[in-house]
């Protein structure tokens, strides 16, 4: 019916900015690794406008949504789209700090246009959260005439879009202290051919908001609050259903800790019933945290309904570390049955770490990544400079005191210093980072996480390629593995600001070596594995294999090397094991 009286269209074009690289290169890929949970939440609220005709019965709200981790940003041919619909404006969504420099950068380029930008993200909304003022950056985004949003925008989409198409927006939207209600929230989803740009073909969704714990680095808790929100049962079924109307049934749920999402039961049952009597072929990645394990039949429950895969926030091993960050509900001391509760479900461990608390030296890094390595069953373990996030209270304190941070936001993705450390120079610090990644993935350790596979059952084809991916994009590609894609491009022309374009005749040959050395490396590193994957596999007793790490701890005369060496650190007011050394070091 109102197809016949629509006379105008508003065209939407949604874009989640990358970030540079150490030589100003936006970091791109064929296909990216992780989809963006933003850019499907926006572009299912921008639907809804378009569905509800939120600016009247005679215009029609286009959109489109690209991830420019995997996609080229063609400003020119955007602005076309936008000029040739005869209104429009440019959304820069799910901004990081990391990525603030570079969504910057298109800002201007769009503003040259006379586009109207909005820009909305962590970023902005941690520092507009956590500031006193405005920082300079902000402010540059504003004197260019773009408008900001901070906060949620599930029921207030159609107020920006009103205000947009009339030529009355405002320079800050901010709902931080209004947070909306996830039941009945609006369904993140995107188009298959964005999500098929992504490895594996995964899509994301949120089924809660917010984290009641403290950790001070973390930004969460002061953007999306700490009071838990959720969606119900009702609304991910119909989440995954909408996905798999367009044959799309992977998923990473982005919650930080689904675990503690109330109505994680529910949810899980519904999964398991989708797949087990309707037969969709759901396979989940979740963010859990270290004591997940104590909460009856979830592991099992997230097995069934399709979880393959878990990340979880190990964050360090030193008990000293972890109280000095507030993250008190870390317990070291059941990290191992957590680990071997997911193993028998067959359920791959992804484990964060960060390097650079104010105890860490070069010495107690190397020596946790050791006990690592020995007695905790952990496949995947990813590394990360402790970072003072804008948005976060690590940021704040240090704003406040005017301690020294790094001014480029570009650096703020958690594989830079950016603040001094107390017991290690800059220098040293980042060769701890660089040699955390090369004294976990040894080729003995790699062959040993083999062998834990094979005798597990764990899919050995999606841990070799784990493996491969988290050994080598560090080293390789210069990128966290988290940013790591398929096939990177490297555009001549998209260079950070401030920064020469190359020559072509300079460009073009620098670049066909920079790929051929990688390419060569990465072969390499290919064939290593491959080899040493194949030689765990012919082990007659492979199925058999066993060691420290597979053995539940009993504590019956057997070395416990955490309480060997944290005995005089572990906290007894939280919950710590009874143990003769900590007992003594107490007295």
């Amino acid at each position: 019916m109102h197809g016949n009286l629509a006379k105008r269209t508003f065209h939407v074009a949604l874009i989640k900015p990358s970030h540079y690289d150490r030589d100003g290169y936006v970091i791109q890929w064929l296909r990216s690794l992780i989809p963006s949970n933003s850019l499907a939440s926006v572009h299912g609220l921008i639907v809804e406008c378009a569905q509800d005709r939120v600016l009247g019965p005679d215009v029609d709200i286009e959109v489109e949504a690209c991830d420019e981790c995997n996609t080229i940003v063609d400003v020119a041919s955007v602005a076309k789209r936008i000029r040739d619909a005869g209104a429009g404006m440019v959304g820069l969504v799910g901004v990081q700090s990391n990525q603030f420099p570079r969504a910057l950068d298109l800002a201007r380029q769009f503003r040259a246009y006379g586009l109207t930008v909005v820009m909305g993200g962590f970023h902005l909304s941690g520092c507009i959260s956590m500031l006193p003022k405005l920082p300079t950056e902000l402010q540059e985004a504003l004197d260019l005439g773009v408008h900001l949003f901070a906060g949620e925008a599930e029921g207030r989409m159609a107020e920006v879009l009103r205000d947009v198409a009339c030529g009355n927006a405002k320079p800050i939207y901010n709902y931080l202290n209004d947070m909306p209600e996830m039941a009945a929230a609006v369904y993140p989803i995107l188009p298959r051919h964005v999500v098929t740009r992504v490895a594996g073909h995964y899509s994301s969704f949120d089924a809660g908001r917010g984290c009641p714990f403290q950790c001070s680095f973390c930004t969460i808790i002061n953007v999306q609050g700490r009071k838990s929100r959720y969606r119900t049962p009702d609304d991910v079924e119909a989440i995954v259903r909408a996905n798999a109307a367009q044959n799309i049934t992977r998923f990473f749920i982005t919650d930080d800790n689904f675990a503690r999402n109330r109505n994680w039961e529910p949810i899980l049952d519904r999964l398991i019933e989708l797949r087990e009597k309707h037969k969709f072929n759901i396979r989940l990645l979740l963010q859990v945290d270290t004591l997940c394990h104590r909460i009856p039949n979830f592991i099992e429950k997230a097995a069934r309904a399709g979880c393959t895969a878990i990340f979880l926030g190990l964050e360090n091993i030193n008990p000293e570390s972890l109280m000095g960050a507030k993250k008190r509900q870390n317990k070291i001391w059941e990290y191992r049955e957590m680990l071997l509760a997911w193993r028998k479900q067959k359920v791959m461990t992804y484990a964060g770490y960060i390097l650079g608390f104010p105890t860490d030296t070069p010495e107690t890094i190397a020596r946790d990544i050791e006990i690592i390595k020995k007695e905790l069953p952990v496949d995947i373990l990813e590394f990360f400079y402790l970072t003072p996030l804008p948005g976060s209270e690590d940021h704040k304190n240090l704003y406040v005191r005017g301690v020294p941070m790094d001014p480029d936001l570009n650096k703020y993705d958690l594989e830079h210093a950016c603040t001094a450390h107390p017991l290690m120079s800059k220098d040293t610090w980042t060769q701890v980072y660089a040699d955390a990644w090369k004294r976990y993935y040894t080729d003995a350790h790699v062959e040993t996480i083999m062998r834990r596979c094979i005798a597990s059952g764990i899919n050995r084809t999606k841990l070799l390629d784990s493996l491969t991916i988290f050994s080598g994009a560090a080293r390789i590609e210069g990128v966290h593995p988290l940013q790591f894609g398929f096939l990177r491009r490297k555009l001549r022309k998209q260079r950070r600001s401030g920064m020469p374009i190359v020559n072509p005749f300079v460009f073009y040959p620098w670049r066909v070596l920079d790929f051929l050395k990688t390419s060569s490396q990465w072969l390499r590193l290919v064939w290593r594995y491959r080899r040493i994957m194949a030689r765990v596999v012919a082990d007659p007793a492979a199925s058999a294999y066993t060691d420290e790490a597979l053995q539940p701890h009993t504590g019956a005369g057997e070395t416990d090397h955490f309480v060997e060496v944290f005995a005089d650190k572990i906290p007894h007011t939280h919950g710590a094991p009874v143990r003769a050394a900590a007992a003594a070091a107490a007295e």
